[in-house]
């Protein structure tokens, strides 16, 4: 037999050990299922942005591709048929379009882009209307200003023809060079300046799908060889 005080502090403990047995078995208590929810909504808080901006780099990188595949389409479709070739962009009800075709017609006169020939430059992308917003600094034909212009659609006519580059049959920019007073030089400060022809894509601001923000990707054709770069952010304004 055990003495009164022995006996009571033993029925304490095996009352104890009882309860956190049942409980262990019993899973988690509610504090501490609330606890892990609240940890977990910081955690989800925290990552958002990071994650946000790492789905729009990614949809600016394959927009921007798409520009860099159209245009190389245009000069080896220029190289391969010896003649000039134009590519055209756009954006029409917030859907950006491009067009490759024949820079002249058959008679010598400048060509346009007819209906048929727009295609949508997203089409094989998981990118909905209004995500990108795209952009250049081209206002004719291989004529370059100094800011890049977001979401234009503009009217294309024999006499203008505005976003537009066009390759010569060796791949270089079609344009007229002389060999006197207006060099190579002079041609290039001219037509694209120090920045080049710019083809800019970029993340549209939410609920303004025509204006940009900072996160920008853009293809450049830097000389009049028709040297194709990439750039980003800063480079693209």
């Amino acid at each position: 037999m055990c003495g009164l005080v022995v006996c009571v502090r033993l029925l304490i403990a095996q009352s104890k050990f009882d309860s956190d047995s049942t409980q262990s078995k019993a899973g988690y208590s509610l504090i501490e299922l609330l606890a892990v929810v609240v940890i977990i909504g910081v955690l989800a808080v925290i990552a958002a942005p990071s994650w946000i901006a790492f789905v729009n780099r990614q949809r600016v990188n394959k927009a921007n591709d798409a520009v860099l595949a159209v245009l190389q389409e245009a000069q080896r479709e220029a190289k391969k048929e010896k003649l000039s070739y134009s590519v055209s962009f756009k954006t029409d009800n917030n859907i950006q379009k491009f067009a490759i075709y024949r820079a002249k017609n058959s008679d010598g006169t400048n060509a346009v882009p007819n209906s048929s020939d727009w295609e949508n430059l997203l089409g094989d992308l998981d990118i909905k209307p209004g995500q990108l917003v795209i952009g250049t600094n081209i206002t004719g034909e291989n004529t370059s200003s100094s800011t890049v212009s977001y979401a234009s659609n503009p009217v294309f006519s024999s006499t203008s023809k505005p976003q537009t580059i066009t390759f010569d049959y060796m791949g270089a920019l079609d344009l007229t060079v002389k060999t006197k007073n207006d060099g190579l030089t002079a041609v290039q400060n001219s037509k694209i300046g120090n920045k080049g022809l710019i083809v800019a894509v970029a993340i549209a601001k939410p609920g303004t799908p025509t204006q940009a923000t900072n996160t920008k990707r853009c293809v450049i054709v830097k000389t009049l060889l028709g040297s194709l770069q990439t750039g980003k952010d800063k480079a693209c304004e």
